[in-house]
């Protein structure tokens, strides 16, 4: 009865909380938390000429409009410096003294790429030429040496040149010539008859006297 009571229990369970996966999983910075590829991404010139259009429009709605008081002075068109820094927009027009510095600083900008490309067509066409040209003077030399190796392996060409030195068709001598027991028996008949050492069995005294005396 009581082992039943015990099964009947529940078992005790282990409370899981959110701070014991803090350590299993990465954070990555949402699309309004200034993660590296949107900062990377963003034109932070152009909103802070938006937000300043935006603070400019905003003091001149708090300023009352002044009205002209001639019709001159509506028609002509305001200079720059007449204007009060307050009333001054972003998107106002610029004049056309900075329309024409504006103008001559992108031809300035045009004429300067345009020889910078120019010079750089004309260094790659001097390298064309100049890997040309080592290319021809490398096949040239080539053709020659070939031209060389096949005057000199042929003798009878060799022979019509002027300048060209004698060749010698003598044979040469043979590998074996210097050896010890060839020609020994050259010249022994026109030697004098006395005693020496022969380090061959054959051609000795004893063996000579040997074969007289017992052979002939």
């Amino acid at each position: 009865m009581k082992l039943r009571f015990l099964n009947c229990l529940p078992l005790p369970q282990r409370c899981v909380f959110r701070s014991d996966f803090a350590s299993s999983c990465f954070y990555f910075r949402q699309t309004t938390q200034d993660a590296p590829e949107e900062v990377r991404n963003r034109d932070f010139r152009r909103e802070l000429e938006e937000r300043e259009r935006a603070a400019a429009r905003e003091k001149n709605r708090d300023r009352p409009t002044r009205e002209h008081t001639t019709s001159s002075s509506v028609s002509k068109k305001p200079r720059l410096d007449q204007i009060p820094a307050a009333n001054l927009d972003a998107d106002d027009p610029l004049t056309d003294e900075e329309d024409e510095d504006e103008d001559f600083e992108e031809e300035s900008d045009d004429d300067d790429t345009a020889a910078l490309l120019a010079e750089l067509e004309k260094i790659k066409k001097e390298r064309a030429e100049e890997q040309a040209r080592k290319e021809q003077e490398q096949k040239a030399e080539e053709e020659r040496i070939r031209m060389e190796n096949i005057l000199s392996g042929n003798p009878l060409l060799n022979l019509t040149g002027p300048s060209q030195p004698q060749a010698n068709f003598k044979v040469k001598r043979r590998w074996d010539d210097d050896v010890v027991f060839k020609n020994c028996a050259k010249g022994v008949d026109d030697q004098k008859k006395d005693k020496r050492f022969v380090n061959d069995t054959l051609r000795s005294e004893f063996h000579k006297k040997f074969m007289e005396k017992y052979i002939k």
